[in-house]
């Protein structure tokens, strides 16, 4: 059995942003309860709600972040490397459960129209896009290369999103006296929180569930192989992320020879060329065979 990596250059996350737009949360949070109890404005309340729940949502994305450097161990063979991906899931899930929570406050107001401040629910809002703007600019990058970091990204992006949407509301508010649109705003701000959060869910489901990736075509991958002189047949074929770094395949090789183990470790390594440069498969765990009495399908049932 052979178990071979293929090193890259990673992108390090750290999680100094992270802390930066902890803080600020938590201070455009108490802004935004003060201002949505004085003025009225359920928007408001329902935008620091959703701040809140960012809170909690950087606090479990920096564990996760500091976790998944932890270093493999005998109990702990992986390390901690896919605890960025639960605390993606979960933050996603959050997003969603707050939306759900907003739509059902929205839909009571309507029936409740209240008269709100719309000046403190103006100047709020504006407070409101800039620092969850400069939070979500601090993550951008991470977020390109971290499910994790996507996850707390998406949170403050969309926290800037409902604060626009708040601002729009309350200018209408005040120039038109629509009251109405609070809570119309509201609904808005929770369908996209559904849309995004779902969206996340479905793709952290997948990795933790071993699928192999969307990018990932099996068929392709055998065929490549398949021209290498001196393989006869890959097949028992296992590929799935570990996390965002690590893209696995686990398979058996049927050489089309009975070679020296010598000879099968060139063999391999033209194999982990082709896997790592046209799929971009970094961790390559191959089992050798000649002529063995089992099922060569490409996928098998254990």
């Amino acid at each position: 059995m052979s178990n071979n990596h293929v090193h890259i250059h990673k992108h390090e996350v750290k999680g100094k942003n992270l802390i930066y737009s902890i803080l600020l949360n938590i201070l455009i949070t108490a802004a935004q309860v003060v201002g949505g109890i004085f003025s009225g404005s359920l928007a408001l309340i329902s935008d620091a709600l959703h701040n809140f729940s960012d809170v909690l949502t950087l606090v479990f994305s920096l564990y996760a972040n500091k976790l998944s450097k932890r270093k493999a161990s005998l109990n702990h063979t992986f390390g901690f490397k896919r605890a960025e991906l639960i605390a993606a899931f979960v933050n996603a899930s959050t997003l969603v459960i707050v939306a759900l929570f907003l739509i059902y406050g929205a839909i009571g107001r309507f029936f409740e129209p209240k008269i709100i401040e719309s000046n403190l629910v103006i100047y709020l809002s504006i407070l409101g896009i800039a620092v969850n703007g400069f939070s979500a600019l601090l993550l951008k990058k991470d977020a390109e290369h971290n499910l994790n970091m996507k996850s707390a990204y998406l949170h403050l992006f969309t926290d800037m999103m409902a604060s626009v949407a708040v601002l729009i509301g309350g200018l209408l508010m005040k120039y038109f006296g629509w009251f109405w649109v609070d809570s119309v705003m509201t609904i808005l701000i929770a369908i996209y929180l559904i849309v995004v959060g779902i969206d996340l869910i479905k793709t952290s489901t997948k990795i933790l569930m071993l699928f192999t990736p969307d990018n990932i075509d099996i068929k392709e991958i055998v065929r490549e192989v398949h021209k290498i002189e001196g393989v006869n047949k890959l097949h028992h074929i296992h590929i799935w992320n570990l996390n965002d770094d690590e893209l696995h395949l686990e398979a058996h090789l049927d050489c089309s020879q009975d070679i020296k183990m010598s000879e099968f470790n060139v063999l391999l390594d033209k194999v982990e060329q082709v896997l790592f440069q046209k799929f971009h498969i970094n961790h390559i765990n191959i089992q050798p065979e000649f002529k063995k009495e089992d099922s060569k399908d490409f996928i098998v049932q254990d």
